[in-house]
């Protein structure tokens, strides 16, 4: 079908407008890693470029001399697979009950629940809260109060909604139990859905820090945001004890650091994203739409 003028005129303000968008939202990052690879004296320069002139690695041999940064890494990681296998767990155990429309004050408990999404105690009773608890600076505090994200459980909730309710009742008459059901039928069924909302929860606590500063006293305790946070905001000399690998490193520009340190903690992320992107746009389409 042949397009008209206007048609044609609408698409290239289209592609030039998305194009600018694309640009403002990718040179950034794109700066940041340029810096992270330049010299020191290119780094204090004020000169625009889009390639650093000469390639240094010192600022990488400087951040990955930093013990803290594993520490991080190390706490981070565990908080990523801990949490995120909570989150996932509870969110299907709540979803699931309540996409049944026979399940007895099903929208009431659900009402109960979204009410969560607009209305919190705020900070000083959540921190009272995880200090009744006997949370307070564990690890513990970082994984409880977030292990359900309301958000995520209405998506699952939609769609275990839109799943013919035919599979489970002839399930049922073979003898499956609920149980049975759930993790052998309506899962792998759900796997663009659960790709999605597990890859929100990894992101959520891959960038979690606030929580951190405040439940967390002890450094060696801290995850990979916050101790960038350290480095990068606050310029923390206990998190900035690097040891240099030679001489040569010892006037490593401070931006070059920041900018190094920042892409080491963002690589992680940044390598999972593509193997779950196919199932990202479904989950979220399918998600959102049904229920």
């Amino acid at each position: 079908m042949k397009r008209t003028n206007g048609e044609k005129a609408y698409a290239v303000f289209n592609y030039i407008i998305l194009t600018l968008i694309a640009l403002v939202t990718v040179y950034p990052f794109w700066d940041v890693i340029r810096v992270s690879f330049s010299t020191t004296a290119e780094a204090n320069s004020m000169v625009f470029r889009l390639f650093p002139s000469e390639i240094a690695l010192d600022g990488y041999q400087k951040v990955l001399s930093n013990t803290n940064i594993w520490i991080g890494y190390k706490n981070t990681i565990f908080r990523v697979l801990i949490g995120t296998s909570l989150n996932m767990l509870l969110m299907i155990f709540t979803a699931y009950p309540l996409s049944k429309r026979y399940l007895p004050f099903r929208n009431g408990f659900t009402l109960f629940i979204v009410f969560t999404m607009f209305f919190s105690g705020g900070l000083i009773p959540g921190y009272l809260n995880v200090r009744s608890l006997g949370l307070d600076n564990t690890f513990g505090a970082l994984i409880f109060p977030t292990a359900i994200n309301t958000f995520s459980m209405i998506i699952l909730r939609n769609f275990f909604m839109g799943l013919p309710e035919e599979l489970e009742e002839s399930a049922y008459i073979d003898g499956a139990s609920t149980l049975r059901i759930l993790f052998s039928i309506i899962l792998p069924l759900s796997l663009p859905i659960l790709m999605t909302v597990g890859l929100w929860s990894v992101v959520e606590h891959w960038n979690a820090w606030f929580d951190c500063i405040i439940y967390i006293r002890e450094p060696s305790a801290y995850v990979l945001q916050a101790v960038l946070r350290k480095i990068v905001i606050d310029a923390t000399p206990q998190f900035n004890n690097m040891q240099d690998s030679a001489d040569t490193l010892s006037n490593v520009n401070s931006e070059v650091i920041k900018a190094a340190t920042i892409i080491v903690s963002s690589i992680p992320i940044m390598l999972v994203y593509p193997f779950v992107q196919k199932h990202f746009v479904k989950g979220v389409m399918v998600g959102s739409l049904k229920g």
